[in-house]
């Protein structure tokens, strides 16, 4: 494997302007720079992350704490994430809290025994305590003094509530998220805004974000008295399906069913899930460029940035009662 003095002679330059080319620490002039890099490509030299950080004291290492790995929806934004960091030359250590505060905090410890240049978070709860020795963005779940991007929920949930109005939708269940999360009360209200004078809420019920389903909702579910359930996201949606499924009704010709989030499988579960699309790509891209930029300049203003998310109609939510009067206006 070659190394930087191999780099050196054959570029006909010192191992420090080497260095220099390589970790960006000093200008080269344009002559110097370029042969530096053939020889880097030409010998086939591949930089230790490890020694870099040695040498220039700026780790290349970046952390992810995501609160459960099986819910779908947080693959998709690990994928997105790592895709980002490695195409800016740092690896990612990715680790899941299991959604319990402790073992949270004890990732975002040993992330920092690491030395991390910083983390991408998304936070158990929303509110959190923030003493940490790196620079944090979080996702979808904001905490004071740290960076956020995420989906915009109430957008989501009004999209929902529009939908359900116009397909005449008069009684509908409600499985909303978890309280204590602002991801979960702005999904409800703006379900409820929208469908607000137009149809009701038949009931609801708070559960957690996995299909993990509380006995209470499944005992409604065998006799649902609503058209639609709108559920909290896409893993409620599918256990939904399948408990309406086994008290011997059809989706959606007895109850329609809308989810939230739009994982990878949403469209090859039977029938295909109505449900909002939030921009995981474009989440994981925007929460490690901007820890990019407050790892190079702490001093930059917080930024708060919020994605739009769309509306995307499958099979569950097919028109199965007649449209609300005035519906369209």
């Amino acid at each position: 494997m070659a190394t930087l003095k191999d780099i050196a002679r054959a570029a006909g330059v010192s191992i420090a302007t080497v260095s220099n080319v390589v970790n960006g620490t000093k200008p080269a002039t344009p002559q110097v720079h370029r042969r530096v890099q053939e020889a880097i490509e030409r010998l086939g030299y591949v930089p230790n992350p490890h020694a870099q950080s040695l040498r220039t004291g700026h780790s290349r290492t970046l952390g992810l704490v995501v609160p459960d790995l099986t819910n779908p929806y947080f693959p998709a934004l690990v994928q997105a994430i790592e895709t980002t960091a490695r195409a800016l030359g740092y690896v990612l250590i990715v680790m899941d809290s299991g959604n319990d505060a402790t073992r949270e905090t004890e990732a975002l410890t040993l992330l920092a025994g690491y030395r991390v240049a910083g983390v991408v978070w998304v936070p158990v709860d929303d509110a959190r305590p923030l003493d940490w020795p790196y620079p944090i963005v979080t996702v979808d779940r904001p905490v004071r003094g740290c960076d956020t991007v995420a989906a915009d929920h109430a957008q989501g949930g009004a999209l929902i509530g529009a939908h359900a109005v116009e397909l005449g939708h008069r009684r509908i269940g409600l499985l909303s998220g978890p309280r204590h999360l602002q991801s979960a009360t702005l999904r409800r209200a703006g379900v409820l805004g929208a469908i607000e004078g137009v149809a009701e809420v038949a009931w609801e019920h708070e559960v957690p974000f996995n299909s993990d389903l509380p006995t209470a909702v499944q005992e409604r579910l065998r006799d649902p008295d609503c058209s639609l359930v709108v559920a909290a996201n896409d893993a409620v949606a599918v256990a939904v399906v399948r408990h309406l499924r086994e008290a011997g009704l059809r989706v959606p010709d007895d109850v329609a069913v809308i989810g939230f989030d739009d994982v990878p499988w949403a469209d090859f579960v039977h029938p295909g899930l109505t449900t909002v699309r939030q921009p995981l790509a474009e989440l994981g891209t925007s929460a490690v460029g901007m820890l990019h930029a407050r790892i190079a300049d702490p001093t930059v203003p917080l930024q708060q940035r919020t994605l739009p998310v769309e509306l995307v109609v499958r099979r569950s939510t097919e028109r199965a009662v007649a449209p609300v009067e005035g519906a369209a206006a």
